[in-house]
């Protein structure tokens, strides 16, 4: 299917301040990226480079005053994730070096503090993908997902045992007890096409059977088209924009998908 995604930030700058900006998809084995608009008002200079995650990046200095940064794409992609019952486990000696980061704990993700909860969950179902699908149960049964519950970012640990918790938060505690598991696990941000209310999204990607497999803890399942915008340990290396020195203000917040009858002319 060819979807058409869009998101506009509007920033009230106080001084003249350094961004990073992480709002363009790039092409890959999941997505095709046919057209895309890339707005900053008022125009400055950027300069784009890609991060250790391969990642699209945008460095500029946004002047003061009103601020925006628009975006809009459209993107080919699945109607649905793919599904894997029973995809095995890949033994750490097997797995690729490039996955081998996504085994170790993170700021957000500290994998090692769940090992006894990661082992109980896990116990009484196959070991790879199935481990991961139970997981996402448990999550998905403990913790509810409430939108606007949570603005700072906290960690698997914080959100374990509350009750409600944002799409990061819940990603979070999946990478968390996939990595105690000894199964790579990463987060990715992007934008789904059924997502209620729109908004980004976060979501995570484990790693069994010799690829990259989608979960979801905030739905019922994988149906609708996802883009994936970035890819990295936990949120600290997906923030959609990044600013340094005193606090900016972000004061508006737009973001849509809509899917195209036809390919982009």
């Amino acid at each position: 299917m060819w979807l058409h995604a869009s998101c506009q930030l509007d920033f009230d700058v106080p001084v003249a301040t350094p961004f990073v900006l992480m709002l363009r998809p790039h092409s890959g084995g999941h997505q095709w990226v046919a057209r895309e608009e890339y707005v900053l008002v008022p125009s400055v200079p950027a300069i784009e480079f890609t991060d250790a995650h391969g990642n699209l990046c945008q460095r500029l200095v946004a002047p003061a005053g009103p601020f925006s940064v628009k975006t809009s794409v459209d993107v080919q992609v699945a109607g649905a994730c793919d599904v894997a019952p029973g995809a095995p486990f890949v033994e750490v000696q097997n797995l690729p070096n490039e996955t081998l980061r996504f085994l170790l704990p993170s700021r957000y993700c500290e994998s090692d503090r769940f090992d006894e909860m990661a082992a109980s969950i896990g116990a009484n179902v196959l070991p790879g993908y199935d481990q991961v699908a139970a997981i996402v149960e448990h999550i998905r049964s403990t913790i509810a997902y409430t939108p606007g519950a949570g603005q700072s970012i906290i960690s698997a640990q914080e959100v374990n045992g509350r009750s409600e918790a944002v799409c990061r938060d819940m990603a979070h505690l999946g990478i968390a007890l996939c990595r105690a598991l000894s199964i790579p696990a990463r987060l990715v941000v992007g934008y789904l096409e059924t997502l209620q209310p729109m908004d980004l999204h976060a979501w995570f990607e484990a790693y069994v059977g010799g690829r990259w497999y989608a979960f979801d803890p905030t739905q019922p399942d994988l149906s609708g088209g996802r883009i994936a915008i970035a890819y990295g340990r936990d949120a600290a290396d997906v923030a959609i924009f990044t600013q340094f020195g005193d606090p900016v203000p972000i004061t508006g917040m737009q973001v849509s998908v809509e899917r195209l009858n036809s390919p982009p002319g």
